[in-house]
């Protein structure tokens, strides 16, 4: 098993990895491996930071392939505003003092819920769900 090409729906994503390899990070147009080091995490930049930076920090578009060597044991924490049936959404949003006349925002202001349904219903298609949300 593996992932394809896909954004993180979080804040940010802290990882910690078996010693297979398997993760890859896509930068610079090229697939590049993030090979495993021992007691290290990895933290990805996700969805929501990118929008609440208004694009400063920008999600980290990455993948997993399948590997045959053996299974593959890894984990995941996603730090991301709770979205439980019946209990308020958080509302994200640019930080405003990250805004100004030359910088203007980007992204509109969402429920998190409406982010996740978006999220959820596209799969990991290989396009970031911030598209829909863009001004």
């Amino acid at each position: 098993m593996g992932t394809t090409k896909h954004t993180d729906g979080s804040f940010f994503t802290v990882l910690l990895q078996d010693q297979l390899d398997g993760l890859q990070v896509f930068q610079e147009n090229q697939w590049i491996d993030v090979h495993p080091i021992h007691g290290a995490l990895v933290v990805n930049i996700g969805d929501l930071l990118q929008l609440i930076t208004n694009d400063r920090f920008i999600s980290a578009t990455h993948r997993v392939l399948a590997n045959q060597v053996g299974p593959r044991i890894s984990v995941v924490s996603f730090f991301r505003p709770p979205i439980s049936p019946g209990n308020n959404s958080m509302v994200c949003k640019p930080i405003k003092q990250l805004l100004s006349e030359e910088n203007p925002p980007i992204y509109k202001e969402i429920d998190a819920r409406d982010y996740f349904n978006v999220y959820f219903s596209k799969g990991l298609d290989g396009t970031s769900p911030l598209l829909h949300f863009r001004l």
